[in-house]
């Protein structure tokens, strides 16, 4: 039986028969052996056995090949029974004995079944019926059939379900030795400075800023990033890479050849490699299937690995494949193409420019990234790699990245410095027809361990935060926003109160930049250091604050940053739908203060409705605000991002002018499946399937300029007002859903 890894696959294989969850099952087993029974039973994955002589034959339900063995074969028999007459010592003729007939399917017959067990893995009696005389099988081998095709996937799936367990239980061993560690120190703290870590954290964080400017000054950084600075740490991995990748050119194509080799047959293989959860319906990665594929990449990419995620998943997307091929090789494009997942990004080395008349076929590029989840309390991935664009046909590319090391291979000096590298991965764009393209994306990642938030543990552990179906949404999802946005025939329902295709452009030009401005701000990138803090209501925060000089897109001054995380028992689409009605709006957002919304414009910017820009104003007695909203949502994800902003300058922007010096802070929500697919819905208002998903995790994030001027300090008044927001917005969702506290 093999081992299967569901999104993020764990351990090495071990001996099937150790599981412990496996002890009873087998106990039951040697106690029949015992007692002599010659019965036809059910093993403990509850397939049928018959005894022969004394010897067992497995039924199985592998696919059938030209070499399979009698034991892979052999299905359940017919009740048909033949008589051999047996001689005894004396020569007589008399004892009978009863011997099984067997029978094989065909290759057809197994073909048939396997195409009806993808569509229903438990078929009624009238499907099986009409199965049987389709294939010439009797009802009850075709039942066997299915029964041993469901026990061996589920077999696989409390495999992969054991090892989840084991990771969890490790990792929250590890978390409770790192909060005993803390303790021990905190209470071994100085009693004359009373231990005030917020004053060290506060004077670290100067002194490491005026080291950034010292190193700015001196020219020492080693390429650009697009962060405004470094910290040492990151440096050192900067310098350290530049040295492990001091390979020969042709090293490095040859590795890049061999990745886009399997990457092919990882994006294009079915079972045994990839299997489909019955539960869940998301594919598992066969892990030793993929070892016999590949036996190059047994050996662990680097030491200290705890988990291997391995994800597929396919969409179609509104962009031709060349096109959509040069924006993987432009950095800046790429980062935008995926701005909630990358925090930052950087093109270190051309290792060979590419051929053609777009000079990418071919390419090989040295690559960072940072990925993210739109939180702060999931941390980021920092991760190293080459990516190799490759024209597969005319119609047909494919984007193939892999994390390689030195000659040297210094692997301890490594895994101190890497948390994630990445297995052949990428995705193979076949253009479709009218523009659109097939996107077929795998995602294979080791990483090592890291201290997740309860809330999303589950989530980041089975693969789901960082899997391919993230990477194919946010994708669809951007390359639908592109088409809306260069339209010229937009109906006046999808642009209501903007009369101007410039008008239009510049509003949803200027809610884009708002968007991925609270990207940068509620994940828990470098460019941030964010502090936790326990509110009195025990609500768990984290504030971070910033000092804006230079970026004329946003108010000069101290900037603080409050945000929070819960689940919620409530559907992601319920509770998007609920941020985005205009007559409920007063429930939860403080600026409105219970006054009335109106909305001014409207604009799509896809097909689904909730992906949409909107101009709102706020009335209120003194005076009147106007909001400016952008909602995006796909198949994982949904983003509700407001700001206020000037009602004159805004006039211009519906007007046609460039948006881009327009001062916006923004705030907002993120909402996630919880990536608990059984767990039962608590509140819905429908009975429309859409709000039957199960429940959210939902991130608020609330920013204030407490300052106008950037030399002034910071102070805990100011911070407590703004975690007072976000408390109050939180009780106020929370009422208004009538959710009791969770």
């Amino acid at each position: 039986m093999s081992m299967a890894v569901e999104m993020s696959s764990k351990q090495p294989t071990k001996d099937f028969f150790s599981s412990p969850a496996l002890s009873l099952s087998l106990a039951g087993i040697f106690r029949n052996a015992s007692s002599g029974s010659t019965n036809p039973e059910e093993d403990f994955l509850g397939r049928r056995v018959v005894d022969d002589e004394d010897r067992t034959v497995e039924m199985s339900s592998e696919n059938s090949g030209p070499t399979r063995s009698r034991s892979e074969e052999d299905v359940e028999c017919e009740d048909q029974e033949e008589e051999e007459e047996e001689e005894d010592g004396s020569g007589n003729k008399g004892n009978k004995r009863k011997r099984k007939k067997y029978h094989r399917h065909t290759t057809d017959q197994i073909r048939h079944m396997e195409a009806l067990f993808k569509e229903t893995p438990h078929p009624d009696e009238k499907q099986r019926q009409q199965l049987s005389k389709q294939l010439g099988l009797a009802p009850r081998q075709v039942k066997f059939w299915f029964q041993n095709r469901r026990t061996q996937i589920k077999a696989i799936q409390e495999r992969h379900e054991n090892s989840l367990l084991k990771a969890e239980l490790e990792k929250l061993r590890e978390e409770n030795k790192a909060m005993r560690e803390s303790f021990s120190k905190a209470n071994s703290s100085c009693p004359n400075c009373g231990g005030g870590s917020d004053d060290l954290h506060l004077e670290n964080s100067k002194l490491k800023a005026e080291l950034d400017k010292l190193r700015a000054a001196l020219g020492r950084t080693p390429y650009p990033l697009q962060a405004s600075s470094c910290s040492d740490d990151q440096e050192l991995r900067l310098d350290f890479y530049t040295g492990v990748f001091a390979l020969e050119k042709s090293r490095i194509a040859e590795i890049a050849n061999r990745a886009t080799l399997e990457l092919q047959k990882m994006a294009t293989s079915s079972e045994p490699l990839w299997l489909r959860s019955v539960e869940t319906g998301r594919e598992i990665l066969n892990y030793d299937e993929y070892i016999k594929e590949f036996p190059q990449a047994q050996a662990p990419s680097f030491p200290g690995r705890k988990s291997i995620e391995a994800s597929r998943d396919v969409g179609i997307v509104f962009m031709d494949a060349h096109k959509l091929a040069q924006s993987f090789m432009d950095v800046g494009q790429w980062k935008e193409m995926f701005a909630c997942l990358i925090s930052k990004a950087a093109t270190v080395d051309v290792i060979r420019q590419g051929e053609g008349p777009s000079r990418i076929d071919g390419a090989i590029q040295l690559m960072f990234g940072e990925m993210q989840l739109l939180t702060p309390v999931v941390p980021t991935r920092e991760v190293y790699f080459v990516r190799s664009c490759r024209q597969l046909s005319p119609d047909k590319w494919a984007i193939v990245d892999v994390s390689v090391s030195g000659e040297d291979n210094d692997t301890e000096k490594e895994a101190s410095l890497l948390k994630c590298r990445k297995r052949p991965s990428g995705c193979i764009i076949e253009d479709t027809s009218n523009g659109h393209s097939k996107v077929t994306w795998v995602e294979h990642l080791d990483v090592s361990a890291s201290t997740v938030h309860p809330l999303f543990r589950s989530f980041v552990n089975t693969g789901l935060a960082f899997g391919a179906r993230h990477w194919v949404a946010t994708l669809q999802l951007h390359c639908e926003r592109l088409v809306f946005f260069m339209a010229t025939n937009v109906p006046t329902k999808d642009s209501l109160g903007v009369t101007t295709l410039a008008g239009r452009k510049s509003v949803l030009k200027m809610a884009q930049r708002m968007t991925q401005s609270f990207y940068r701000a509620i994940a828990a990138s470098s460019y941030h250091q964010w502090t936790k803090i326990t509110t009195k209501t025990g609500q768990d925060m984290r504030v971070c604050s910033r000092k804006n000089i230079h970026d004329p897109g946003e108010p000069t001054g101290v900037i603080v940053c409050a945000s929070s995380s819960l689940w919620l028992p409530v559907s992601p689409t319920l509770l998007f739908d609920f941020f985005r009605d205009e007559a409920r709006r007063h429930e939860w957002d403080i600026l409105s203060n219970g006054a009335h919304v109106q909305s001014n414009a409207s604009l799509s910017k896809g097909q689904d409705r909730g992906n949409s820009v909107s101009i709102q104003t706020v009335k209120s007695r003194e005076k009147s605000i106007w909001v400016l909203q952008d909602s995006c949502t796909n198949s994982y994800e949904s983003v509700v991002v407001y700001a206020p902003v000037d009602i004159n300058t805004t006039q211009l922007v519906i007007a046609g002018h460039d948006p881009s010096n327009i001062q916006i802070l923004p705030s907002g929500f993120s909402i996630i499946p919880d990536g608990v697919e059984s767990r039962p819905l608590v509140i819905t208002s429908t009975q429309d399937d859409r709000y039957t998903q199960g429940g959210s995790l939902l991130t608020l994030a609330l920013q204030t300029l407490i300052n106008p001027s950037p030399a002034a300090k910071l102070n805990m008044e100011s911070v407590e007002s703004v975690t007072n927001l976000v408390s109050v917005t939180l009780h106020n969702i929370k009422r208004s859903l009538q959710i009791e506290d969770c």
